[in-house]
């Protein structure tokens, strides 16, 4: 069996895998969770001619009565993926992820990028991306292409001369995020809740927005919900 593989749990990332044309080499089954869409994925490994196994009981893991051995998530370069967003007449908008190492919250991020449109996702830390992460993105981690790359300044150095305008959401500034244009191509840079973003990125960075809080709240957002807010933004604003 081929090196490196992965294992999916659940019925969602695993119908996702399908639809994204991954490389599925076992199939696991519990039958009595068999539902219509479990019956869907059984025909098409029966078409696909790849083994399914029964199993008599759940691991540790909310498997919703099906896992699966699938090819690892690839991972591109983000100096060939620009050039085709512009060929294909779209207005780049990215997500560079600096120190995030929760694989829920990174989950719920690909996730929300793949609702709203993201061309890719920059990571420096590949950790990330495992069976939790997919489970959490619902297969989003399928759609959404994953760059990983170690020098994130050098990144946004590239994504600058391809004019691409870098926003740092953070809550280091009184510059409320409503007042950008996102129409613009964008990349926005996302922190860790321990460590927040680099203040080498910051540096760099062509502005720096937060999203408003009520006055005595909390100082900060989860960075998934934070994320979302941003995002949707963006995309009120192109819509």
């Amino acid at each position: 069996m081929k090196k490196n593989i992965l294992t999916i749990y659940g019925i969602n990332p695993l119908y996702e895998a399908i639809k994204y044309k991954k490389k599925i080499y076992k199939i696991f089954i519990i039958k009595k969770f068999i539902n219509l869409k479990l019956k869907k994925i059984i025909k098409f490994s029966y078409l696909k001619k790849i083994p399914i196994f029964e199993i008599f009981k759940k691991n540790n893991k909310n498997n919703q009565g099906v896992f699966a051995i699938i090819d690892p998530i690839e991972f591109y370069k983000i100096e060939d993926i620009i050039p085709n967003i512009y060929y294909n007449g779209k207005i780049p908008l990215l997500l560079i992820l600096d120190s995030i190492t929760d694989v829920r919250n990174f989950g719920s991020i690909v996730r929300t990028s793949a609702c709203t449109g993201v061309d890719a996702i920059i990571i420096s830390n590949n950790k990330i991306v495992n069976s939790d992460s997919i489970k959490t993105s619902s297969g989003g981690l399928f759609k959404v292409p994953i760059c990983k790359e170690k020098n994130i300044i050098k990144i946004i150095k590239i994504l600058k001369n391809y004019g691409i305008q870098i926003i740092a959401v953070t809550e280091k500034t009184d510059y409320i995020c409503y007042n950008i244009n996102y129409r613009n191509p964008t990349a926005f840079i996302l922190g860790s809740e321990e460590k927040g973003i680099s203040i080498n990125y910051l540096s760099i960075c062509n502005n720096r927005v937060k999203l408003p809080l009520i006055k005595n709240s909390l100082t900060s957002l989860n960075v998934s919900v934070a994320c979302g807010a941003i995002l949707y933004e963006a995309l009120r604003q192109r819509l």
